[in-house]
């Protein structure tokens, strides 16, 4: 049997996603997390931070050479590993982000994205399926005429 382990730490990286974006705009807005607390939180490598990073993606603050990230890191940091579990690209994600503005204005634009986006990933998943279900129904027909072949031969 395969091991769990792996399905466990996918589980609670999916759990800690939803806290996160779920919690960045809690009262206690004030938290600072290091990038080791943010590697352990999301199951990911601080090399993968630092490219966010580099790629305008995430901004954390400087504190005596130390990054620092805020709640709202951490919320855009799990919104990252989101966007690329449904496949999209970093240019993509760093538009989805950069629409919600300082102050959450452009969270209307964002929504209205995320089901266009939403609704063409369904579409095209969708389209995929048909297509296998096709080929699976021709590969059995195939199967089973060479089965039958081989039966009358042996």
């Amino acid at each position: 049997m395969a091991d769990a382990a792996p399905l466990r730490a996918t589980a609670a990286a999916r759990q800690a996603v939803r806290e996160a974006v779920a919690a960045h705009r809690d009262d206690a807005t004030g938290d600072l997390y290091g990038i080791a607390e943010l590697c352990t939180t999301f199951g990911i490598s601080a090399r993968a931070i630092r490219f966010y990073e580099d790629k305008g993606l995430l901004a954390p603050r400087r504190v005596n050479g130390t990054r620092v990230y805020t709640r709202r890191d951490r919320a855009r940091l799990a919104l990252i590993l989101r966007s690329k579990a449904i496949g999209a690209s970093l240019a993509e994600i760093k538009q989805y982000l950069d629409m919600y503005g300082p102050h959450g204005e452009g969270r209307l634009q964002q929504l209205e994205w995320v089901l266009q986006r939403t609704d063409a990933a369904i579409a095209a998943l969708e389209q995929k399926q048909v297509h296998i279900e096709a080929t699976l129904a021709e590969l059995r027909l195939i199967n089973d005429s060479v089965r039958a072949q081989l039966a009358a031969r042996g």
